[in-house]
């Protein structure tokens, strides 16, 4: 220190140092965010491993029980058993066709609930007058149950893949209109000030500011939305559908092919987990630059 100030003076050498420390600050920023990354990646992988125990107890008592007699083999026959039809399923073929019909009917809905869902959403988070004159009409919707207005849009749609689109897309849109207005109404306000101080068009403000700071609530919203599409499609093929997995587990059912039944819905459960930690991994990427450690498994 001495020496920086017999040759810079007093203030350059308080200059040079504070510029040294910036320069290591920003140098630890990249190590800083690795390190929450690697913290964040064991906390997850924790997370599933000390749930491995308890899920396996459940599945020995699954196979065990009925051997027994603790439960009635017809009505709940042994893991094993149900592993086996699931095998023989997947194999015949049939199992994979039921997958795919019932994700596309899932997948097309929630596409729809995103294209309506998201720019509406936009408009009633950031537009207080809209919001009001919308809000009522909205909340009455959400509020209905959609599978209430199963027979409905059977009776107005048919019993084809328009009835089963239709419940799916209603199950979805308000969890991602909702997630998107509560998004647009927690940006911070500054940026907004700061943004409009810089002559930034409406169009550019929602692409540049609102949109990016809405992703986290977004992606949440997504999650919900998704569940609740799958829930939906299962539901409306086990009452008026020839397939798809809802239609699969409703005619193993009725037809006392119980192992049938119960591999259909481990499949359900199997494509529920994957769903959820790929939207899991996906809120984590898209709201990486949050620094956030830890994201709900739920």
């Amino acid at each position: 220190m001495a020496y920086l100030t017999e040759k810079f003076g007093s203030a350059g050498a308080l200059h040079l140092l504070a510029g040294a420390g910036e320069t290591v600050a920003a140098a630890r920023v990249p190590a800083i965010k690795a390190s929450a990354k690697i913290r964040s990646k064991k906390a997850s992988r924790g997370t599933f491993l000390y749930g491995v125990p308890l899920l396996g107890l459940f599945f020995l008592l699954w196979e065990i029980a009925p051997r027994l007699g603790w439960l009635n083999r017809i009505f709940f026959p042994p893991l094993s058993e149900v592993l086996v039809a699931w095998w023989a399923l997947l194999a015949s073929g049939v199992l994979i066709e039921h997958i795919g019909i019932s994700l596309q009917r899932a997948a097309i809905g929630f596409a729809l609930g995103v294209v309506v869902a998201i720019p509406l959403g936009l408009l009633m988070g950031r537009y207080s007058l809209f919001e009001k004159v919308s809000d009522l009409l909205v909340q009455t919707l959400r509020n209905t149950s959609q599978f209430a207005l199963l027979p409905v849009f059977i009776l107005l749609l048919g019993i084809g893949e328009e009835s089963k689109v239709a419940i799916t897309f209603y199950s979805s849109v308000f969890f991602l209109l909702v997630n998107t207005i509560s998004g647009v109404k927690s940006v911070d306000p500054l940026l907004i000030k700061a943004a409009r101080s810089m002559g930034t068009s409406d169009f550019d403000l929602f692409r540049k500011v609102i949109l990016p700071a809405s992703i986290p609530s977004i992606v949440a919203g997504a999650r919900l939305a998704v569940k609740s599409s799958l829930f939906a499609v299962i539901g409306a093929e086990m009452l008026a559908a020839k397939s798809g997995l809802g239609f699969l587990i409703q005619n193993s059912q009725l037809m006392m092919e119980t192992a049938d039944m119960y591999a259909g819905i481990l499949t359900l459960t199997v494509i529920g987990l994957t769903v959820n930690y790929l939207l899991v991994w996906f809120e984590r990427w898209a709201t990486a630059w949050k620094g956030q450690s830890e994201t709900s498994l739920i």
